[in-house]
Formats: structure tokens, sequence, C-alpha cells
């Protein structure tokens, strides 16, 4: 499908606000079963810290309780986002940006500190990262821009300036956190937006070139980067320090098996394994439902990504693939970093499992960001065309 072809108009791109059919079920159903399935696994994985903490008054089903109360809401506001036109989303990527370059900067001077960052707002007895917004922020503004500019994508000045510099203000900030999880989504996600839209492969060689001598200024420079190298490298050389999260993450794993040690038998979760039940649930999971639990998880995963994916190809206008597209991309990115990390395949960055890690706000912008994606399948009309076919097909099969 070409995009850059005039047929593709500013009022399709716009939306009319009228919407051409149902929410895509298929998506739907599997984004709500990954969260029932995480919210039961936040339960096996948090009650024993839960039961332990102070903070928690010592109530086992705390942060499970919470989690379901975040995951119906969430559902609500998935359901609720997919009513809208996704012209509504295309006007509020500017402001969206605004928003979360300012939230950025303020919790820098007033956030909440915790291990030696600084990166949540605290209002009540809810915490919030700006970064989260951030990451819906660049999708919906990367796509604004590429359909403002669609014609000159193959340019410096439109094709790579405005992008680079969107990035490095969001990254720059996000450095001065620290946060090196957010960093690295933030650039992966500029970088396949503008891939998408169109932007020449040589300024991707380029701005590769560019990131990888970041990175090593980062890993020598930096002391919490190099450290996490080192941990990665050989986490069994400091077992106690810096190599403790991934070499209990290790055990979870291994202890796990084939099919595991069935649901809630985790001893890895008992204070061992840290951040049990947010960045490092799938050990848990690993540890309990085996490798074949693990793998069907991983499956489903893989399934809703190629669900989105294939929305996006079948999107009648530019706005809805793009945003449609990175979404997706982000879905998967948080995925594979996850998955990565936990299995040391990957440095520790602190990026958490999508719909499984405890964690309110970031629960319900993840449900958005899916209800944007249902929002956009209510307006692909190949959908009607297939369920003809199909219909067709049956009668035929009847006459027969």
């Amino acid at each position: 499908m070409d995009y850059s072809q005039a047929r593709i108009t500013d009022a399709a791109e716009e939306g009319s606000g009228r919407r051409h059919g149902s929410m895509d079920l298929p998506f739907f159903l599997l984004t709500v079963l990954l969260l029932t399935v995480g919210v039961i696994m936040v339960l096996s994985a948090s009650f024993a810290r839960a039961y332990y903490s102070e903070a928690t008054r010592h109530s086992a089903t705390y942060y499970f309780s919470r989690q379901l109360v975040f995951a119906v809401t969430g559902v609500a506001i998935m359901l609720a986002a997919s009513r809208f036109p996704i012209g509504f989303y295309r006007r509020m990527a500017l402001p969206l940006m605004a928003f979360s370059v300012v939230m950025l900067v303020l919790v820098k001077l007033g956030g909440v500190e915790a291990n030696g960052a600084r990166r949540w707002f605290q209002i009540g007895g809810i915490t919030f990262q700006p970064s989260e917004i951030a990451k819906a922020a660049v999708i919906l503004f990367d796509a604004w821009l590429i359909c403002r500019y669609g014609r000159d994508m193959k340019t410096f000045r439109w094709g790579v300036l405005p992008f680079g510099a969107v990035a490095a203000v969001i990254v720059g900030l996000l450095v001065l956190e620290p946060h090196l999880s957010a960093s690295i989504i933030i650039l992966l996600l500029t970088a396949v937006m503008m891939f998408i839209g169109g932007t020449r492969l040589f300024w991707f060689l380029l701005g590769g070139g560019g990131v990888a001598l970041g990175g090593f200024f980062a890993v020598r420079v930096l002391e919490y980067s190099s450290r996490r190298i080192s941990a990665w490298l050989d986490p069994f050389s400091d077992t106690s320090d810096t190599g403790y999260q991934i070499v209990q993450s290790l055990y979870a794993i291994g202890s796990g098996g084939l099919t595991g040690l069935g649901l809630g038998n985790s001893r890895q979760k008992y204070l061992y394994l840290p951040e049990e039940h947010n960045d490092f649930i799938f050990a848990v999971v690993c540890e309990e439902l085996g490798f074949i639990g693990a793998v069907l998880i991983l499956i489903l995963f893989a399934l809703l990504i190629a669900r989105g994916f294939y929305l996006a190809l079948h999107c009648r206008e530019r706005y809805s693939f793009l945003v449609c597209s990175g979404i997706t991309a982000l879905l998967a990115f948080q995925v594979i970093l996850n998955v990565g990390v936990v299995t040391n395949l990957l440095p520790c960055t602190g990026i958490s499992l999508p719909f499984f890690s405890y964690g309110g706000t970031a629960l319900w912008l993840q449900l958005a960001e899916m209800g944007i994606i249902l929002s956009i399948s209510r307006d692909i009309p190949e959908k009607k065309l297939f369920s003809e076919k199909r219909r067709r097909g049956r009668e035929r099969s009847v006459e027969a």
C-alpha cells in the first residue's frame, strides 16, 4: 500500500468521527487474556513480599488487589479510548508532546527519588512515570510530523532534523533522571517511526554510529551504566551486589525446568528475587509455569504483536498506519527487552513486562494504547469484506 499517494486526503487522515465497524475482536481478546494471566501472576509473585512489608500493613493481597482494580479500570479506559476517532489523537499529538516534556522537567525538580533516580511523581498513594507518557507522545507526534512532511522525508531538513531534535530533548531529560531503559525505548521508537515514514537508510547508518559512540561514552563515564554492563557479562563475579538480581533470576528460571514448580510454588519470590512482582515477574513465571508455560505466554504476546501489525497493514489512511505500527513496535520492544534482561541476554535496564509487571498508571497507559489500536481497527473496511467473503463461502458450502 503506497501511502505517499495524493489520494490519501487530509480529511481522511483527520477522521470524520463516523465509525465503519466494530473493534477488532481477536486483538481485544488477546489483550484481555494476557492481562488476566498477568494479574494472576502478580498475586502469585507478590504475596510473600506484601505480607513481609510494613508499608503494605502485612496484607498478602495488597499488590494483587491494587493491580486488579487497575486492570478493571484499565479495561474501561481501553474501551473508552477505542471510541475516539483517530482524528482526535492526531489533534492531541502536539499538546501531549508538550505536556510530556513539561512533566519530564518537573519530575527532575520535584519527583520522588528511589535507588538514586528521580523518575516518579506521587499523588496520594499512586505513583507514575512521565516517561510512560513520553513514549506515547513520541509515537503520536512523530506520526504527525511524517504526515505533515511526508513528501520531504528523504531530506535531512524534514526527514531527520525534527525527529532527531525531539528525541534529543526527550532522551536528554531522561538521562538526567537517570532512566536508561526509557531512553533506549525512545531512540528505538524514533528510528522505527522514521524508517516507516520514509527516511533514507544513510541517515540510519550515521545515526546508529552516533548512538553507538554515545553508548560507549555512557558506559565509560556513567558509573551506573558500567556496573550494569559488568554484571551482565559476569553476574556470578559479584553475587552479593551488582550480580545479585540477575543471579537470583537465573536460579528461578533454572529451577522451573520444563513444566515448572506449579502456580504459587515459586521459592525465589520469598524475598530472594528483587522486583519479583515488577520488572522480574517473568522469572517467577518461568519458575512456576516452567519452559512450556513461559513459551505459551510469549506465543500470546507474539500473536498480539502480529495482529497489531496486521491491522496496521490494513489501515485506510497514513496516520492510522503510523500510529498502529508505532504502538505495536513499542509493545514488541518492551516484551523483547524485558525477557532479554530477565534471562541475562541483555544488560539490566529496568523495563517492565506489559500487562504483567505491577504498576497502575503504566498499566493504564498500556491499555489506553491498546484502545487506540482498537479505535483504528473500527475504521478498517477490509474486515467487512472478509466477513462477507466468509459468509458467501458458507452459503456455497450449504448449497453444495
